[in-house]
């Protein structure tokens, strides 16, 4: 560390230590004060730690003495290299913050990282499942006229159900399924309260098949769920269920439904703003069910739905159709 730059770090045991004090005090304040997961710090040391090996190189003495023109360079060497722009701006991101933090300490008196941009990233379609297939794999799971012996007949296999069901009804987030209590749902109204990113609070509506699914659910919830319990969704110990537990769930889900892919909460997810889309046209009831701030995020399933209206144009089309 610089002479004269703030006081040392405390002594506290440092998480994925780097051998740099600033970097190491960062990590601590990361941990300790903002209290982030390991998963996300463990993101941030191995960027930041990528940076520091190339200032070393670069025989920058320190932090504070990095300036945006040595940060371009980094970038511009990066990209040459095939590191991706989403990479990239994920590693400026940790700088960004980084800097700011050198800055509260009085170890740096600019933040470099703001002035720079990294190279645009193509934004990437979400996949999607064809309505038809996701219907059959759902309807796969019950004998008709509510006869036992079903692929979903246990309590785990309802749970999982209604939880597919939701998901794909409402274009709910994974934190806002697991989120969800009983009394959340208006079954008279067909319509969900939700708390979405922010701790924002939106309602829902809840489609017919969604709203059949938690009913056969709830009927059975009492035998995993104790009366005290406010979730909806609840895990084998009758606790609210766990993400991973959901996770892991939608993939056994599937596969007992020969889906011949991975399906997980975002999958259903986008597959419900896509098919919505494509119905309605309306991307303002598609941003404000899916709880986006910026109308721009929503704006990635227009182009989904475009792709589809391209592919049925070249299907059909007399004049797009190749010739045999």
């Amino acid at each position: 560390m610089a002479s004269g730059i703030g006081s040392d770090p405390p002594s506290v045991t440092v998480p994925a230590a780097t051998g740099d004090a600033w970097l190491d005090a960062f990590l601590r304040h990361l941990t300790h004060e903002r209290r982030l997961s390991p998963h996300t710090i463990d993101s941030y040391c191995r960027d930041l730690r990528r940076v520091l090996d190339w200032r070393r190189e670069q025989q920058i003495a320190d932090w504070p003495a990095i300036n945006d023109g040595h940060l371009r360079r980094y970038l511009a060497d990066r990209h040459r290299s095939g590191i991706s722009a989403r990479t990239l701006g994920r590693e400026l991101s940790a700088l960004r913050t980084l800097f700011e933090y050198l800055l509260r300490e009085g170890a740096a008196t600019l933040n470099p990282a703001r002035t720079v941009r990294a190279p645009k990233a193509r934004r990437r379609l979400p996949n999607t499942f064809d309505p038809d297939q996701l219907g059959a794999m759902i309807d796969a799971g019950a004998e008709p006229d509510g006869q036992q012996g079903g692929v979903g007949d246990d309590p785990l296999s309802l749970r999982d159900t209604a939880m597919v069901e939701l998901f794909y009804s409402s274009g709910l987030r994974l934190a806002e399924l697991i989120g969800v209590d009983t009394r959340d749902i208006d079954p008279q109204d067909a319509t969900l309260t939700v708390v979405g990113k922010g701790n924002k609070t939106r309602r829902v509506p809840v489609g017919r098949a969604a709203l059949t699914a938690i009913q056969r659910w709830l009927a059975v919830r009492g035998l995993l769920a104790g009366p005290e319990e406010l979730a909806l969704f609840v895990s084998s110990r009758g606790s609210r269920i766990h993400p991973r537990t959901v996770q892991q769930r939608l993939r056994q889900w599937a596969d007992q439904r020969g889906a011949g892919r991975n399906l997980h909460p975002h999958l259903l997810r986008h597959s419900c703003a896509s098919h919505l889309l494509e119905s309605s046209g309306d991307l303002r009831a598609v941003q404000e069910m899916l709880g986006h701030a910026d109308i721009g995020t929503t704006q990635v399933y227009t182009h989904l739905d475009f792709q589809h209206l391209a592919q049925v144009y070249d299907k059909t089309h007399p004049r797009a159709k190749r010739k045999r």
